[in-house]
């Protein structure tokens, strides 16, 4: 749907479903349990970089393939909330389940198997992965874990997704961006208790001393102050050993730093009708020469701060 409509609503049979659903979230295939009689109802907003969907079907099965994703540049996850029963899911030799009160993650640069054998209802986030690496880190462990959120950050998570889709058609866009900005920053905290997300390569403490410098590090991009060497007083380690994890992690942490700013840099200048200047926002992220922020941004992106601001301010689709 575009910026600019209220929401999208669509009550569609058959093949206008798989077309409705691969626009929505990205191309899929789709197997339906009942053909003649099936029938759905989907209601999609854009809240900024994140898109919310609702949706009621009848039984299904979804194939996300090889080739759906072949030629895709960005990558995304959808974040499924089931409102009714069980649905399954499988990817990447994992297979999994989620009932009401958890959430599910699907990476979608994977071939994968979604589906439900009764009638559901879903909300379905769709989230840039690399807006969720800029927070908690690398997603690839991420496909096909379902997470509990019948208590604490999580509970909290769902609560908010559920309450945004009721109230999302009485909210201006600036509100939206907003609300979509806070469903992400708790769907990173509820997913960064997970142990399970924790790299394996590693030994369990060096791992954890690498997740937490990467921690401080995502939750202080904004200051002006942050080194390497203020990581390293932070995490109460030295300096050598800290730019040792890193290395075995095949990453600078200057070069971190840099990478995670600017991605959330181009979130910022990636908000329809911001009021923020260009220099405003690399100047928030830590770059006070406008020169090297608009080198170091062609260099990760592609293009130019200004193409990206230029880019927002026409219609996109979710």
């Amino acid at each position: 749907m575009s910026k600019g409509d209220e929401t999208a609503k669509r009550r569609l049979t058959g093949n206008r479903w798989q077309s409705a659903v691969s626009d929505t979230f990205f191309p899929l295939d789709t197997t339906f349990i009942e053909p003649e009689t099936f029938h759905g109802d989907l209601d999609t907003w854009d809240l900024g970089i994140v898109g919310l969907s609702q949706m009621r079907c009848d039984g299904i099965l979804y194939k996300r393939r090889k080739r759906h994703f072949l030629d895709e540049v960005d990558s995304s996850l959808l974040i499924t909330i089931p409102r009714l029963g069980e649905v399954g899911f499988s990817q990447n030799a994992r297979k999994t389940t989620c009932s009401p009160g958890a959430f599910l993650v699907e990476r979608g640069d994977l071939p994968y198997e979604f589906w439900h054998e009764q009638t559901n209802e879903l909300l379905v986030l769709k989230v840039p992965s690399e807006s969720v690496r800029a927070r908690i880190g690398p997603t690839d462990r991420l496909g096909a874990l379902s997470f509990d959120g019948t208590q604490g950050i999580a509970n909290y998570f769902l609560d908010v997704v559920k309450t945004t889709a009721e109230h999302v058609d009485l909210l201006d866009e600036t509100a939206r961006t907003a609300a979509g900005k806070h469903i992400l920053d708790l769907l990173c905290l509820s997913i960064r208790k997970d142990d399970r997300v924790l790299d394996s390569n590693m030994s369990s403490i060096r791992a954890a001393h690498l997740h937490r410098a990467e921690q401080f590090i995502r939750n202080n991009l904004t200051r002006e102050d942050l080194s390497s060497g203020l990581v390293a007083e932070a995490c109460n380690v030295s300096l050598r050993y800290l730019q040792q994890l890193f290395l075995d992690a095949d990453k600078s942490i200057s070069g971190f730093i840099r990478e995670k700013r600017l991605v959330r840099a181009r979130e910022d200048l990636s908000v329809n009708d911001a009021p923020t200047t260009v220099a405003e926002i690399a100047h928030k992220w830590g770059f006070s020469d406008q020169s090297q922020f608009n080198k170091a941004y062609r260099a990760q992106f592609g293009c130019t701060p200004t193409e990206t601001r230029k880019g927002a301010k026409r219609p996109q689709q979710i």
